[in-house]
């Protein structure tokens, strides 16, 4: 059997307060205020992670937000691309189509006016053979004496200026 005497416990008890006593006058402070310390950094660290994971949740949506733009930016540009290329296609299938129409204006003038000239000219040769056969007609018809008088009353009828 263990035997505990009394002296021993008081001065065990003694000892202990004394070891408490310094503790809480010396030791409790410091080891509590940097218990402290350590717990608001570990919080203020919990705060800046959630801080930068509300950021991060924040440039995601602004990545998102820029890509969006960007991919409606690009349909723009693509449908403004579109549009011109149609734009310029159209343009120059009216350009060909005008400058067709005056190529085939000019050359109807061209064709009416050869006509013109070849009508005249026919009309001219035409009337040239019809006094060329008139005039063979008239020869062997009228004798010399007819055709003095007719010469005659045609120089009557002419007016001169």
């Amino acid at each position: 059997m263990l035997s505990v005497s009394i002296g021993t416990v008081i001065w065990t008890t003694i000892a202990f307060l004394v070891v408490v006593f310094i503790l809480a006058k010396f030791a409790w402070k410091p080891i509590l205020s940097s218990i402290r310390e350590r717990e608001d950094s570990i919080e203020e660290a919990l705060e800046a992670a959630e801080r930068a994971k509300e950021k991060m949740k924040d440039l995601e949506a602004n990545n998102e937000k820029l890509l969006l733009e960007a991919r409606q930016e690009r349909e723009e540009i693509i449908k403004s691309a579109r549009e011109a290329k149609e734009k310029m296609i159209a343009e120059a299938k009216e350009k060909a189509q005008a400058e067709a129409d005056k190529v085939l204006k000019n050359a109807q003038a061209t064709i009416r006016a050869e006509k013109s000239s070849a009508i005249n000219e026919l009309k001219s040769l035409v009337g040239e053979l019809s006094i060329d056969i008139a005039e063979k007609i008239l020869k062997e018809e009228l004798s010399a004496d007819k055709q003095k008088a007719l010469i005659e009353a045609s120089m009557k009828e002419a007016k001169f200026n």
